[in-house]
């Protein structure tokens, strides 16, 4: 197939893990063999420095070198909103694409250009921060559910009796986040002897629909603050959080380690060394994601699985589609919390290999992505 993927990878600065959940997926088409086009909307507003042109701003500088580094150089576009302007392919050379596109996939409908949207006829809304596009559609913002025909989510539990997240009038595709396995082998050493992870403390504001408060990460963590103090596992957080945050004192007076996500994870291959030298995953969702019962699985935690590094993961009600009792271990409260990581310490390495067989068994890119298009082609 023709495929046009719409997605970021550098507009936002120091963000290796954003890169690597679209690259997930244009890597895995291609590798199914696909024909992929990648475009990336910037609007002039993230241009830096202020005031800069598209060719000559960080943006256009980031996109090239990760572009490039994946071989992606000559299918891929930065554009700028509202405009013709682009870095890499040109605005006629993705008009031609677009005519011949089986199918174009729009990770949370970024992509407005009505001369790259129209001319395909089957358009995915790609959702993958459930719960929240969907209370802000219900809220009146215009999400841009109407530019596309079909709608896709990692809210897994979607559409089930306990889950909260408002369908919207919507057949929603359920899928799991693709790995592209070749990019992540099983690791073999380990450089960062913690549970770590990944995250943004707020990402931005909470959103309240139908009597129910979702939160941010912040929201989630605060009342496992005391968590360190009840283990002697180590926990090390790359963590984006602001300096004037208040909740800063708290997690280091409760023995969290943070460290700074720029350094560490800001770029695909420095999120890739992070996660790969990991002992394992202490996965927190956004509070929303659990209040909301979505079944949410993170791509974050894909991508421990697929290096052989197990996962005790915030439950999103995720159990009712993937229930394991090694490898991918997942808590309600801090007691089940303890619980988990006694469990992945007292039988490591039965846990990195369970890891590494639900990444092949749900998350490998071939399996993932094969079903969707099916999915897309046969709705």
């Amino acid at each position: 197939m023709k495929v046009v993927f719409a997605g970021m990878l550098a507009a936002d600065a120091a963000q290796g893990g954003a890169a690597w959940a679209v690259l997930q997926y244009v890597l895995g088409l291609k590798h199914l063999g696909h024909d992929v086009c990648f475009v990336e909307p910037i609007s002039s507003s993230k241009l830096r420095p202020v005031g800069t042109t598209l060719t000559r701003s960080d943006a256009s500088r980031r996109f090239l070198r990760i572009v490039g580094a994946f071989g992606l150089t000559r299918s891929a576009a930065l554009l700028l909103e509202g405009t013709t302007e682009t870095v890499g392919v040109s605005h006629s050379s993705l008009r031609r694409f677009v005519r011949e596109a089986d199918v174009l996939i729009n990770v949370s409908g970024m992509l407005k250009d009505p001369m790259l949207l129209e001319p395909v006829d089957r358009r995915v809304y790609l959702d993958l921060d459930p719960g929240f596009n969907q209370a802000w559609h219900c809220g009146g913002i215009d999400m841009r559910f109407d530019a596309h025909t079909h709608f896709a989510t990692v809210a897994l539990a979607i559409g089930q009796a306990e889950c909260r997240v408002p369908t919207c009038g919507r057949r929603w595709i359920t899928t799991f986040p693709p790995v592209v396995l070749r990019e992540w082998p099983v690791a073999k050493r380990t450089t960062r002897v913690a549970f770590t992870t990944v995250g943004n403390w707020r990402s931005y504001g909470a959103v309240q629909h139908d009597g129910i408060f979702l939160g941010q990460k912040a929201h989630a963590l605060r009342p496992l603050m005391e968590l360190p103090r009840k283990t002697r596992t180590p926990f090390a957080l790359a963590l984006a959080i602001h300096p004037s945050e208040p909740d800063l004192a708290a997690l280091r007076s409760n023995r969290w380690t943070l460290v700074d996500p720029r350094r560490v994870t800001g770029t695909p291959d420095r999120y890739r060394r992070f996660i790969r030298g990991s002992l394992a995953e202490f996965g927190i969702a956004k509070a929303g994601y659990a209040a909301m019962r979505t079944g949410w699985f993170s791509d974050r935690s894909a991508c421990y699985l697929a290096s052989g590094r197990p996962v005790l993961a915030q439950d999103t009600g995720l159990e009712h589609v993937l229930s394991a009792r090694e490898g991918l271990l997942t808590f309600r409260s801090e007691t089940e919390a303890l619980a988990g990581l006694d469990s992945i310490q007292a039988d490591y390495q039965q846990h990195r290999e369970a890891a590494r067989g639900i990444a092949e068994q749900h998350c490998e890119s071939s399996r993932v992505l094969s079903r969707l298009l099916e999915r897309v082609w046969t709705s």
